[in-house]
Parts: C-alpha cells; sequence; structure tokens
C-alpha cells in the first residue's frame, strides 16, 4: 500500500511538473519558430536582407541573418536596401505585425504581394523567427530618390521594357 502511494506521489508530481512545463513553455516550443526559420528560408528573405547570402549560396552563419545589406537595388524607382529585419521587427507584437505585412507595398525588389498574401499562422512564426534571433547590427542606408546616384554597389535594373518589346 505504502508503494503504491509512493508510486501515485511520483506520478502526480512527474504530471504536475510536466503541465507546468508546458504552461509555461517559451515561444516555438509548439515548432514555431523551425516554422519560421523555414519561411525564412524558402521565402528567400535571406537572399536580400542577409548581406552575401545569395552570392555564398546560402554560407552564411544564421547570426548574422536578416542585418540588412549595404548592396543597393537600383531601378527607375531610385534606389532601395533591404532593411535590418532584426531592428525594424524587434519591437512589434503579432497583431500590429498582421496589420504591417498585410499594408506593406515596397519598392523592388521586396516580393510584397507574397508578404501580404501570408497566413496569420505563418506572419506569426515569422516574427517569431526573427525576434528569436535578437536585435544586432545596424539600419540599412536610406532608400534614395530616382535620380540620385548610390556611393556604393549596386544591382541595376533595367527600365521597363516599352509594351509588345521582345524580352
Amino acid at each position: 500500500m505504502y508503494k503504491s502511494l509512493l508510486l501515485l506521489a511520483a506520478i502526480a508530481l512527474l504530471t504536475g511538473a510536466v503541465l507546468g512545463q508546458r504552461a509555461t513553455a517559451t515561444p516555438g516550443a509548439d515548432g514555431t519558430l523551425q516554422r519560421g526559420r523555414y519561411l525564412v528560408t524558402i521565402g528567400g528573405c535571406n537572399d536580400c536582407h542577409t548581406a552575401g547570402f545569395a552570392p555564398s549560396g546560402g554560407k552564411v552563419a544564421q547570426s548574422q541573418w536578416l542585418l540588412g545589406d549595404t548592396l543597393g537595388w537600383n531601378g527607375p524607382w531610385g534606389t532601395t536596401y533591404a532593411p535590418n529585419l532584426r531592428l525594424q521587427l524587434a519591437g512589434m507584437d503579432a497583431p500590429s505585425f498582421r496589420v504591417y505585412a498585410r499594408a506593406l507595398k515596397a519598392r523592388p525588389p521586396m516580393p510584397y504581394w507574397a508578404l501580404n498574401a501570408m497566413s496569420d499562422d505563418d506572419l506569426d512564426a515569422l516574427l517569431a523567427y526573427v525576434q528569436s534571433l535578437g536585435p544586432a547590427g545596424a539600419p540599412a542606408p536610406v532608400a534614395l530618390a530616382p535620380g540620385v546616384a548610390p556611393q556604393g554597389p549596386v544591382v541595376r535594373f533595367p527600365a521597363p521594357l516599352p509594351e509588345g518589346a521582345m524580352r
């Protein structure tokens, strides 16, 4: 009888510990952070928002991910720079980020329409992952208006071709 009571007490303690642990689990314990990392990877976020990512075939330490870049993207719209997402999103909560992501209209090459179309769960996972990296780095350069010459390296997009022109 004593052993049975001891066993029941041990089971109760373990169950309480497990339930307590679940209640205070860190965000991402359910796969949210893994989902966010996956979305960053397949969405190509690092291609622009992580310096040297695309040219290195993705061989950039995760500690350097999403810090923005000084490589400009130049075209008829002016010159844009991929912002440091770790600073930009550091203080946002999930509802604010959802509103921001769905309303975003950005200059090239940002595929804002893809971000606009993400589900709440995907946006929440993306935000949680970026925030899990922690704020770091410096802000990217400010966008330049059309006709203002960029000082650093740029990827130049051609002017749009006239309608009906061969591509």
